[in-house]
């Protein structure tokens, strides 16, 4: 995002991030996507649905996605941290070799678990949080997670998030039983069907646009 390109490198990679080959080319915009348990590699249903929802909303500018590398398995304790750690290296690797790049950061279950590790406060997630340098957050614009399992104890991430809390836009579809004290199970597979995907999306849109008219007026001020 501009107005931070001048963050040293050596300020944004954090103990355990690991080295990333730079970007051919930096895009406008990069959406990094954990997907939820047990499904296929790659950003999943509803990181797709997202994707394009999202590209639908911003023609004209380049978007690039990151699926989250890790095993997304149901030994839980294991698997969140890994892809906390994956994608915390890859936020700071894009941040410093892309400083102009507005960064979104999204995941879809167990996947929006990963997202909660690298953002909350790490008083709110039990020792296992893995929270990015403050100096991140700069090139985050925004943050989309969808039946986040933290929302069944009532801590969305809008509230435990006091660097991103104000960016991030967390959705529970109904009553979600991974997301809230409801019992309807088949909501936590109709996030694309539900228009969540597409509601999480216009509130990214949004953020950007907002994004670019504070950093057009900070060009011209």
């Amino acid at each position: 995002m501009a107005g931070v390109g001048g963050v040293a490198a050596a300020g944004l990679i954090g103990p355990g991030a690991a080295n990333a080959d730079a970007a051919e080319a930096c895009s406008d915009v990069e959406v990094v996507f954990a997907r939820g348990t047990a499904e296929p590699v790659g950003v999943g249903r509803v990181g797709q649905a997202f994707v394009d929802d999202l590209r639908g909303s911003l023609r004209g500018q380049s978007i690039s996605v990151y699926a989250v590398n890790y095993p997304a398995s149901y030994d839980f304790l294991q698997a969140t941290p890994q892809g906390a750690d994956d994608a915390s290296a890859h936020v700071q690797a894009t941040a410093a070799n892309c400083p102009d790049t507005s960064i979104v950061l999204g995941g879809y279950s167990q996947g929006a678990a990963v997202v909660d590790l690298i953002t909350a406060d790490p008083n709110a997630t039990f020792g296992f949080g893995r929270p990015m340098p403050p100096a991140v957050a700069d090139h985050v614009a925004a943050v989309a997670v969808f039946g986040n399992p933290a929302g069944k104890i009532g801590r969305t991430l809008t509230a435990m998030s006091p660097l991103y809390g104000t960016k991030t836009i967390d959705l529970c579809n109904g009553a979600d039983p991974v997301c809230s004290d409801g019992d309807d199970r088949p909501a936590h597979s109709l996030y694309v069907e539900s228009g969540l995907t597409d509601r999480a999306a216009d509130f990214v849109s949004g953020r950007l646009a907002s994004d670019t008219l504070v950093n057009a007026s900070g060009a011209t001020g």
